[in-house]
């Protein structure tokens, strides 16, 4: 008889620090490359103690170039290893744009899958730590735009190590956005080797009045208006998309078509996102079943503001939620 699988109470920079342990002591050609995630142990501590236990072969700190970090990755992994390199702001990938969209992403076209480049870049989204314009964007969208780059945003510390484990297996370019204030919220996570399917949905509240499609830590804001809601009588449904390339349309559309109503919640700009490609995948699959248009929620179209004040007002928050929802019905 097998033991039970123990479940402890970890942090979300703890459970993706034992994926890559994890996944390093499985596969001897994963290895992590970026600015200070050797000695310091990444600006947010998640490859804290990887040098001590794999050696300097394995744990690499780099130059200040994102450019050059996100290239050393796409070549080693075009020659056999598994990298999982670390930006430290996703705001900082503009910097590495041709090495991703034209290179990571397109060498198994070009070369008839004869070469593959299973690379994961680590890198955060997300405002709300008053770190200004430069350092607070939420630029996910961009890379969903693009076909050979898959996209994963985790809400919780068991998923952010199951998907990390999916993505470093993963033979395809891979980034993976972690929110940033989510790194010291705990949350139960399994001690076994399981790993999530991309792109597989997760429903992380049940209801029946309205669907809410959340990303990242949008998620714990959706699940806080769900509570605010249930005591005026109004049950959300929260659908957690956790990767958007690709994206679960058909989990997300049988929770529409049961609840007939839709909110997407995504912290990235509204224009041109996240939130207008699941609005327009909805409506076009649950047509009939809508009895209102499908609502969007996103960062304001402005770059972050530094004042504290300013900037809590350009993303959703549970009290937009609460406030879309009930027009929404009624």
């Amino acid at each position: 008889m097998s033991s039970p699988t123990l479940v402890r109470e970890l942090t979300l920079v703890q459970a993706l620090n034992e994926a890559l342990r994890e996944e390093m002591r499985r596969d001897d050609s994963v290895v992590v490359l970026g600015e200070d995630v050797a000695g310091f142990g990444g600006v947010y501590k998640v490859t804290d103690g990887l040098l001590d236990e794999f050696g300097p072969a394995r744990v690499r700190d780099t130059p200040i170039s994102e450019a050059a970090i996100a290239g050393v990755g796409v070549g080693a992994a075009m020659t056999g290893m598994r990298p999982v390199v670390e930006i430290m702001f996703g705001d900082f990938l503009c910097l590495a744009m041709d090495q991703i969209i034209n290179q990571a992403a397109k060498v198994r076209y070009m070369s008839g899958g004869r070469w593959q480049v299973p690379l994961v870049i680590r890198t955060t989204l997300g405002a709300g730590r008053r770190i200004a314009a430069q350092h607070s964007q939420s630029l996910h969208a961009l890379f969903a735009h693009i076909p050979g780059v898959k996209v994963v945003l985790p809400s919780s510390p068991a998923d952010a190590k199951a998907l990390l484990k999916a993505a470093i297996r993963d033979d395809d370019p891979v980034i993976f956005f972690e929110d940033k204030l989510m790194y010291r919220e705990k949350g139960p996570v399994a001690e076994d080797d399981a790993a999530i399917e991309l792109g597989r949905a997760a429903v992380k509240r049940e209801g029946g009045d309205v669907t809410i499609v959340a990303t990242s830590g949008m998620v714990g804001v959706a699940l806080e208006a769900a509570e605010l809601l249930s005591l005026e009588g109004i049950e959300l449904e929260v659908v957690d998309p956790r990767t958007i390339t690709p994206l679960d349309i058909g989990r997300i559309v049988e929770s529409v078509r049961k609840t007939s109503r839709c909110v997407v919640v995504d912290q990235g700009y509204t224009r041109f996102g996240t939130t207008a490609e699941i609005a327009a995948s909805v409506a076009r699959e649950a047509f009939f079943f809508l009895e209102a248009p499908v609502e969007r929620l996103g960062a304001m179209d402005v770059p972050v503001p530094f004042s504290p004040a300013l900037e809590d007002l350009t993303i959703p928050s549970p009290e937009t939620v609460v406030a879309c929802v009930r027009e929404l019905v009624g």
